[in-house]
């Protein structure tokens, strides 16, 4: 199956379904979590695509002043909607200089937010568990805030760290159109930064590196952070895995 699904609006929208498991016992159910970019962008043929997929949950990873500038996804009667902003220290990306490298930074950032969103990050963590049909979480470009959570939930259901790393650079068949749409918003200008909108697999390397070598593991991190139990974690993979093909 094609994890990615086209929009018009949208430019980052996958299917994190198939990847398996390290012990190859299992793999990830598909058409049941979506990560994306903004989910304000939908409209139309998109909007009508969208509730195709059956989702009945969104999780917005944006701050409350990107919702009232962007807005959020259409409400439905068949959509939860919750709105967990996990980054707590905004950056410009597109301000900074040309001398700041990618994949240190990013990973930077990323732990950064590793430690301040604990409180999101766990709510989002019991959203898809809990959700008995599929859920769709998103940022702005479905990059960074987007793609630690879709670190955590691979790690969390035991995914190994090369695929994690390789979702994450999926992002980068998205960055043409990102960057198209912020010349859209910014006409006549470039970003100052020529890591915006790439996604190197570095950053989720350096990142996870970061995570391990702080914590142990990923799954360590989440249970001394974010009061993770086996309860969760069972309650994750009992709703997203499946027994892998043969």
């Amino acid at each position: 199956m094609d994890r990615h699904i086209s929009f018009e609006r949208l430019h980052n929208f996958r299917d994190l379904g198939g990847y398996t498991t390290a012990d190859g016992g299992h793999a990830v159910r598909w058409g049941r979590l979506f990560r994306a970019d903004s989910l304000g962008k939908l409209r139309g043929p998109d909007w009508e695509r969208f509730l195709e997929l059956g989702v009945e949950a969104v999780i917005d990873l944006r701050y409350s002043w990107e919702i009232d500038a962007k807005g959020r996804v259409p409400e439905h009667p068949s959509l939860a909607y919750h709105h967990l902003s996990i980054e707590h220290r905004p950056y410009d990306q597109p301000s900074l200089g040309p001398d700041v490298e990618t994949g240190p930074y990013l990973a930077e950032r990323y732990m950064e937010v590793a430690h301040d969103g604990v409180v999101e990050l766990r709510a989002a963590l019991e959203v898809i568990a809990g959700q008995d049909g599929p859920v769709a979480f998103h940022c702005a470009s479905g990059k960074d805030r987007t793609g630690l959570l879709a670190a955590l939930v691979l790690a969390l259901l035991g995914v190994p760290e090369d695929a994690i790393v390789e979702d994450f650079a999926l992002t980068g068949l998205a960055t043409a159109r990102l960057l198209a749409d912020w010349r859209a918003d910014h006409p006549g200008q470039e970003p100052l930064w020529p890591g915006y909108g790439r996604a190197p697999a570095e950053v989720m390397s350096l990142f996870l590196a970061a995570v391990t070598r702080e914590h142990g593991s990923v799954r360590e991190y989440a249970a001394d952070l974010l009061g993770v139990d086996d309860t969760l974690v069972a309650a994750l993979r009992e709703n997203l895995l499946e027994p892998a093909p043969r």
